[in-house]
């Protein structure tokens, strides 16, 4: 094997394939193509190789046989500790070499994993937000909790915000109905801002019966590309208006909700808590967010593409498989968020390439201080994934090694040191 650094971003490992073990990876490739051959005289999946190779020309197997061989050279790759390689292979082979009787070469060329120079990460200063919860916080809570529970009442005069109307609409561009536009009986709670800006606004102080032409500019970033920036009318008739009255605020109407809680006092102070962790995790979230930008901003590196498509593919297929899991087409899945195929998977390309950064930066802090993974934390995340996936403790040990949660946990530690060195203002 030949090592050839062909600049700080790739890593290109030479081969040389001798006679004996390309013949090693055509009787493979054979084992696995012979039980789809048939020819006349034998029985399907008997046929003897000089039999097949007679009628079908051993090249056809070249293909199956290199991808053998190169498993192996692989291998050799991943045990080299000089570099370590964070993408798939491209092969470098001229293709007119391959054959039984001669050595021939092979290349396989890698990304390696990109060198990261530290700025400041330690003794940095950052505001950690105050978590206050007033009087005035809780009623508001108080009164979502009694409008969800509030009965929509028809109303006569003119539509206000916050009432519900149910109306016809149709979307009209130049002229011209546009798909997805049109909808009759819809229910729509004024203020919701559940459509375009501009549209609720117009249908406030229309009266049951009436007809109205709504015009409107879709945003520039509309999912549908035909619409986006575009101006359109709707016309929209007004059946009826409701309004939602609130239930009463009681020890009776505290009992219905399903809660621990019996009594508003009760109800109150638990709410009071539950706003206060909220809010208290918001802070930890935008403090700790925070830091990870001063300490970014600090970083230079250079990271190879194929580690970003990497990480996001990973991204899109878990997406993929939880649709699949709800036996829900991948792209119906992606409506319930908003979204096309592209805009998650653009979206998925750039939350990869800021987590890829996070982890080479923080990788980088714990190496420069030092940091090793403890046994008892190895042994901490082994009982993590068993449980988080629901397998049995030894075969999460079987399928993943320490080395490799080590590595993965490394991170973790450069944060944590990071995140406990930060002066709080």
């Amino acid at each position: 094997m030949n090592i050839t650094v062909l600049d700080n971003k790739k890593v290109k490992y030479t081969f040389e394939v001798t006679p004996d073990e390309f013949a090693h990876g055509l009787e493979h490739a054979y084992d696995h193509a012979k039980k789809d051959v048939e020819v006349k005289g034998f029985r399907k999946g008997h046929v003897p190789f000089a039999i097949f190779e007679k009628k079908y020309g051993v090249e056809t197997l070249y293909e199956d046989a290199l991808n053998h061989v190169l498993s192996h050279k692989y291998q050799e790759v991943v045990a080299d500790t000089t570099h370590e390689v964070v993408s798939d292979p491209e092969i470098d082979l001229d293709y007119k070499n391959v054959n039984r009787e001669t050595p021939f070469e092979v290349s396989l060329l890698f990304d390696v994993k990109p060198e990261v120079t530290l700025g400041s990460y330690k003794g940095l200063e950052a505001t950690y937000p105050k978590t206050i919860v007033k009087d005035s916080d809780v009623d508001l809570e108080i009164q979502n909790l009694l409008k969800k529970d509030g009965t929509l009442e028809p109303k006569d005069g003119e539509l206000l915000v916050g009432d519900t109307a149910i109306f016809d609409f149709e979307g009209f561009l130049e002229g011209v109905p546009f798909d997805g536009g049109k909808a009759e009986n819809y229910e729509l709670e004024i203020g919701s801002n559940q459509f375009i800006p501009g549209f609720e606004e117009q249908m406030v102080g229309m009266k049951a019966g009436e007809e109205k032409d709504i015009n409107v500019t879709f945003p520039e970033n509309y999912q549908a590309e035909n619409l986006k920036g575009k101006t359109v009318v709707f016309k929209i008739k007004l059946h009826e208006a409701k309004t939602k009255t609130l239930a009463e605020l009681n020890d009776t109407w505290v009992e219905t909700l399903n809660r621990e809680e019996k009594t508003v006092d009760a109800l109150k102070g638990a709410l009071k808590k539950e706003l206060t962790e909220r809010k208290e995790k918001t802070a930890k979230q935008q403090f700790e967010n925070d830091v990870i930008t001063k300490v970014l901003d600090g970083v230079t590196v250079e990271i190879p593409e194929s580690m970003i498509k990497k990480e996001a593919q990973g991204q899109i297929d878990q997406i993929k498989n939880q649709a699949k899991q709800y036996n829900i087409p991948y792209e119906q899945f992606l409506q319930f968020s908003g979204m096309t195929p592209e805009m998650f998977e653009a979206q998925a390309k750039e939350d990869a390439a800021s987590r890829v950064k996070m982890n080479l930066v923080f990788e980088a802090v714990a190496k420069a201080e030092s940091l090793e993974v403890s046994e008892e934390k190895v042994e901490s995340e082994y009982q993590k994934l068993a449980e988080t996936h629901k397998l049995e403790l030894n075969y999460v040990k079987q399928v993943v090694t320490p080395d490799q949660l080590k590595k993965d946990l490394l991170p973790q530690l450069g944060y944590e040191l990071v995140i406990e060195s930060v002066v709080k203002k």
